[in-house]
């Protein structure tokens, strides 16, 4: 007969061959977060431009199997839990793609861009950026 730890190593090994162990682990700590999240503090409203923003970073994680830290980001910044439109987020970001680009989050074709362009993007110090006073931060001087 199996001991308790013949038998705890067995589920271990078959859970890891499975691929299921990294994603019970990260379950646990997404439960855990959520657990210890403290919503009495208000979150600031989530402006256009960090809904963008969080749109793309959360298309780039679900592409590449990151489910439960994308589950994080949407419940800790308040994103709806429908995802954007991608042709909505392209419009917003004046992006023109082709049918194959989208095969791939936005977040590549926009890294791939730069990456390749020869031009520098001059960026300006408009750019709005909501108060993060409540998480000890100020918002960024025009």
């Amino acid at each position: 007969m199996a001991t308790i730890t013949e038998l705890k190593s067995a589920l271990r090994e078959t859970l890891e061959a499975r691929g299921v162990l990294g994603q019970l682990k990260a379950r646990i700590r997404a439960e855990v977060f959520s657990a210890l999240d403290d919503q009495s503090t208000p979150r600031p409203p989530l402006s256009h431009e960090n809904l963008l923003i969080n749109e793309l970073i959360r298309e780039y994680l679900q592409f590449n199997k990151y489910q439960y830290t994308a589950s994080v980001l949407t419940a800790e910044s308040g994103q709806p839990e429908v995802a954007l439109d991608r042709e909505f987020m392209a419009s917003e970001l004046n992006v023109a793609e082709e049918s194959s680009a989208k095969a791939v989050p936005l977040l590549y074709g926009l890294l791939h861009h730069f990456l390749n362009s020869k031009e520098k993007l001059f960026l300006r110090g408009s750019a709005t950026v909501p108060s993060q006073e409540p998480h000890g931060h100020h918002d960024a001087e025009s």
